[in-house]
């Protein structure tokens, strides 16, 4: 088990606990002011030490950092998305490793944890505080599972920041897409993404031989994301292959992208490079400012706005310097326009699909269920089949 020894000190009669580690190494602790506080601790090692528990003290005098590099290494492409594994690279070197990277774990304490959450909360949004805390809790998981600590302080936080109004939505009526797909110097990718729901990875990462121009429909493969400034193409954000319906009047641009390329061609774009999203400075972004003369563009004013932070805040901070209204035009990004695919659907009597539906329809993708009835791709085109009921026209394009 162990013994304990009494030693004399200036401060008086001090116990020391001498015992064997697991590996029959000698270990010892000193400084027990009384006997009671020393069988207590060697009581408390015996019992960690049958029950597998024990932890080596000097095993947890470790940094951080030492444990942060390979858990780095094992969330690296591909283990994780690239988009994903560098928000986590982000979130360590700028949050996590400068506040805790030469911290030794034993060291850290669950309050101090809290502390930095909250004032993290005061500078960054709910989003980047959660990612930075998480990737703290990982870093410590890894310590845990190699026997160096105990419990993780970066867990169970309590106080957490509350979900805020989150991003303002611009939505659309039909008019309004076909003016800003005027506008746009690709009219075809803004009319797929706001009439299919398509991401931006998963339009740009389309071939010509996902698209099946018979039954007018998107077999969605793969995604194209851009990182940095590369562009990275895996498969889509769920991992599950399905198919998007597109509407009949989308057909004839969906033919003209397609001509004359390969199967392994890109419908958009060049057909040869993926098309990039250049964020507050892309070409939605500026074809959207350029029509937003247009009134009927503008969002209503009951919209919800965050607190601007980041490119929005250098966006407002450079529309100010020119001497423009910080909020003058409304926001309309590639990311943006998918979202308009729901209320569209929604004004032309669309109802919603249940989850039994969504999973039918992915089998059938897949090609492990027979397709829809024709009932429900009667209604699929109808439902699709937009401009049909537009007052008037407000579109250059012929089609529309």
């Amino acid at each position: 088990m162990g013994t304990i020894t009494p030693y004399e000190t200036a401060k008086g009669r001090r116990y020391r606990v001498r015992y064997r580690k697991p590996d029959l190494s000698e270990a010892q602790k000193r400084g027990f002011t009384t006997m009671r506080e020393a069988q207590l601790y060697l009581s408390m090692v015996t019992v960690s030490k049958s029950r597998g528990e024990y932890i080596d003290p000097n095993a947890s005098r470790v940094t951080v950092r030492m444990f942060a590099d390979s858990w780095l290494r094992f969330k690296q492409p591909p283990m994780s998305k690239p988009s994903y594994y560098m928000t986590l690279e982000r979130a360590w070197n700028n949050h996590v490793a400068p506040v805790w990277a030469d911290r030794e774990i034993w060291s850290i304490r669950h309050s101090e944890v809290q502390e930095w959450v909250s004032e993290l909360s005061t500078l960054r949004s709910r989003t980047v505080v959660l990612r930075a805390l998480g990737v703290l809790a990982g870093i410590l998981d890894v310590a845990i599972d190699d026997r160096r600590l105990a419990t993780n302080p970066a867990r169970n936080i309590r106080n957490l920041p509350r979900t805020g109004p989150g991003k303002r939505r611009v939505y659309l009526s039909r008019d309004q897409v076909a003016t800003l797909a005027a506008c746009s110097a690709h009219p075809t990718m803004v009319l797929t993404l706001a009439y299919t729901g398509l991401r931006w990875g998963e339009a740009t990462g389309l071939r010509v031989r996902s698209v099946n121009r018979l039954r007018k429909r998107f077999v969605i493969e793969e995604n194209a994301v851009m990182t940095g400034y590369e562009i990275h193409v895996g498969t889509p954000k769920t991992h599950e292959k399905r198919s998007v319906p597109y509407p009949d009047r989308l057909a004839p641009m969906i033919e003209l992208a397609c001509a004359g390329k390969g199967p392994e061609g890109l419908p958009f774009g060049d057909g040869v490079h993926h098309m990039r999203n250049s964020g507050a400075q892309g070409w939605v972004r500026e074809r959207g400012e350029a029509c937003a003369d247009d009134r009927s563009v503008h969002p209503p004013a009951h919209a919800s706005r965050p607190r601007p932070y980041g490119r929005i805040a250098r966006d407002q901070l450079r529309r100010q310097r020119e001497g423009r209204a910080a909020d003058a035009r409304p926001r309309v990004g590639c990311d943006d326009a998918r979202h308009l695919c729901r209320p569209l659907r929604r004004r032309s009597g669309c109802r919603r699909i249940s989850p039994q539906r969504r999973h039918a329809a992915a089998r059938v993708a897949d090609g492990s269920a027979d397709p829809l009835p024709p009932s429900a791709v009667t209604a699929e085109r109808r439902l699709l089949s937009f401009g049909q009921g537009s007052r008037r026209r407000i579109c250059p394009i012929s089609s529309f």
